[in-house]
Parts: structure tokens; C-alpha cells; sequence
């Protein structure tokens, strides 16, 4: 025969074991990185520790009951939004305090028009507390579907849950926090990096721009003269390494003086430019092309004289057709000179400029 004693026992060890699987669910809520994660082992560990039909997890949202989860056979209120005046969970929000109803229908706050439509009978609600701010950040309540008075032991295991439900949301928002703050941080430092890029390219741009300015004549567009030395200089140490054959061509623009006392320095600066862009059309993209001086142009091609030859045929060919077609009071003319370049020769590219411009007056 079960004596009061047994029953006592009974009830003892259901608890302990209770308080044991309440501990495991506290470390679970710990480790919870989510909303969701959190909802979903309260509202099992509740049904679990109750022994009741169904559990909700409402927030307070602006002046509603918001039903975040529901653990049911058939969930009665998931996602759905309520005033908070108008459920028994408003009514644990608003007031801080829990409640234990046997009777819905004979409840003295007098909400069972929300429930009279449901299989709830009775049921026991707890505030989630959150002691710090000092605010209900929402409940948790269990159902039965019959007239079920909860225990005191019972709603200690509710409050219990509750106490570290909150801590776990709690913790929730400040990771969510820490979170944003570390976006906000890798933001403004991809943000950072990504001006620094754009600075050092622009840096990079400005100093390739300074450095072509460098090397480049203003007027023509051609190679200067320290344009044209460092990449002719390249040119003939590639030529030794090589060992091929290359030649300089150097190009004195006739009558310049002439045409500045004559017709103005606008129409010597035409002249100029004229001769140039002739100079572009007849030689290659490889040909390194550049003016040196007012009036004196050098282009060195990787070419034997023979071949240079036919270049010097073409840009005379070029400025005839020029001077037949050309709007300027006066005609363009030019001399050339050509010096070849053996890579066994010790000859500098100083050396080969002054023997192509020799070669100019010794045809002379």
C-alpha cells in the first residue's frame, strides 16, 4: 500500500530530477547564439518540466504580445500579434508578476474570450525579468487541456527557467551588439583600406603622369630628350645582349629661323609640329621616336642601314605629299642623317647621335 510517505519520496525525486534537467537546460541557453536557439530549448524544456499540452514564448513588441514561438501539437497563436491589454501574457508583462490560472473561464481578470475558443483549461505564466534594465522583456507560459492547478514546485521550475532565459537573451543582444560594432568596425576599416588604395593609386597614377610629363615634349607628344636616352640606352644594351644590328636616324627640321622671322614663332611652332606627326605616320610602334631639340628629331630602329634606307624614302615620300596638300605659307623640308650600329662597336648613344648629324653635312 503507497503510504503519504511514498508519495512524499516520489514527489522529492521527481523534483530533484527535475532541478537536474533544469541545470542541463540553463548550460544549454548559455551556449545559445540565437533567438531562435533559445526559444526553442525553453519551450521544450517547459512542456518537459510541466508535463503540459503546450508552451509560448511572447516578447514585448511597442504595446503588443508578440507570440515569437510555440511549442504545440497544434500552435495556436505562432507569429501573431496581439494588444497587450488583451491577453493574459500583456497582463504578466504589465504588471511584472506571474500568474497560475485552474480555470481560465473563471479567471478574475477576465480574459476568457481570448481563450474560449481554444482546448486551454488552465494554465501558468512568468515574466522574463531582466534585472539589470529592470524590464519584462517578455513571458513564458505553459497550457494544459484540462483543469490542472500548478504546483509550487512547478512554478519555481518555470521561474527558474525564465531567470536564465533572460540572462541567455541578455547575452544574446550584447554578442548581437558586439556583432554589429565589429561589422561597423570591418566596414570602416574596409573602408579606410579601400581610400588608402585609391589614394596610393592616385599617388601612382599623379607620379606616372609626372613621369611620363618627364619624358615626354610638351609640344609633340614625342619622347624628349630624356625620354629618348633612357629608352634608347635600353635599346642599345639589348642590342649587345643580343646581337643584332640597329641604326640611328637623325632628322633636322630645314629653315626654321627663317620661317620664325618670316612668318612668326606661331608658324615655326607649326612647322614643328607638322614634321612630328609626319614622323609618326612613316615609323613603327617599335621605333623609339623623340625630339631632342627645337628642330632636331632621332629615331632609333632596329634595322640594318639598307632597310633605313627605305624608312628615309618614306619619310621624304610623306612630306612631299604634305607640301602638296598643306595650308601653310611655306614648304617643309628636312635633312637626314643615318649611322649603323654594329653590337660590336663601343660606340655610346651620344657618339651615334653626332655621327648621324655629321653625316647630314657631309652630304652637304
Amino acid at each position: 500500500m503507497t503510504t503519504e510517505r511514498d508519495l512524499q519520496l516520489a514527489a522529492t525525486q521527481d523534483y530533484l530530477h527535475s532541478i537536474e534537467r533544469l541545470m542541463i537546460v540553463v548550460q544549454e541557453l548559455s551556449s545559445a547564439h540565437s533567438l531562435e536557439e533559445i526559444t526553442k530549448i525553453a519551450l521544450s524544456a517547459v512542456r518537459e518540466l510541466t508535463s503540459s499540452d503546450g508552451a509560448t514564448f511572447v516578447l514585448s513588441d511597442n504595446g503588443f504580445s508578440y507570440y515569437f514561438d510555440e511549442d504545440a501539437i497544434a500552435p495556436l497563436w505562432k507569429g501573431q500579434r496581439f494588444p497587450m491589454d488583451t491577453t493574459m501574457n500583456g497582463w504578466v508583462i504589465r504588471t511584472h508578476q506571474p500568474v497560475i490560472i485552474e480555470d481560465v473561464f473563471n479567471d478574475h481578470r477576465n480574459y476568457r474570450s481570448f481563450y474560449e475558443h481554444t482546448f486551454i483549461k488552465s494554465m501558468a505564466i512568468v515574466p522574463i525579468f531582466n534585472k539589470e534594465r529592470m524590464i519584462v522583456m517578455g513571458t513564458i507560459g505553459t497550457y494544459w487541456g484540462y483543469q490542472h492547478q500548478a504546483t509550487t514546485e512547478e512554478v519555481k521550475l518555470l521561474q527558474s527557467l525564465a531567470a536564465s532565459t533572460a540572462v541567455a537573451m541578455e547575452n544574446i543582444q550584447i554578442y548581437s551588439q558586439l556583432e554589429q560594432q565589429l561589422r561597423e568596425r570591418t566596414n570602416a576599416l574596409e573602408a579606410v583600406k579601400i581610400r588608402l588604395q585609391q589614394e596610393i593609386q592616385e599617388r601612382k597614377d599623379i607620379e606616372a603622369e609626372i613621369l611620363r610629363l618627364s619624358l615626354t615634349d610638351e609640344l609633340t607628344g614625342l619622347n624628349n630628350r630624356r625620354g629618348f636616352f633612357l629608352l634608347a640606352e635600353q635599346q642599345l644594351r639589348l642590342a649587345k645582349r643580343s646581337k643584332i644590328h640597329i641604326t640611328l636616324m637623325f632628322i633636322e627640321l630645314n629653315g626654321l629661323e627663317e620661317i620664325n622671322e618670316t612668318f612668326g614663332n606661331e608658324f615655326g611652332v607649326d612647322a614643328i609640329i607638322a614634321i612630328a606627326r609626319l614622323l609618326k605616320r612613316s615609323f613603327r610602334c617599335s621605333d623609339t621616336l623623340g625630339r631632342i631639340r627645337e628642330d632636331e628629331f632621332v629615331v632609333l630602329i632596329q634595322e640594318n642601314r639598307t632597310a633605313c634606307q627605305v624608312i628615309q624614302e618614306r619619310v621624304e615620300t610623306n612630306i612631299v605629299e604634305f607640301n602638296q596638300n598643306q595650308t601653310l605659307p611655306f614648304l617643309i623640308s628636312v635633312n637626314i642623317g643615318i649611322q649603323s650600329y654594329s653590337y660590336s662597336q663601343n660606340l655610346s648613344l651620344e657618339d651615334l647621335i653626332t655621327l648621324a648629324h655629321i653625316h647630314i653635312y657631309q652630304k652637304k
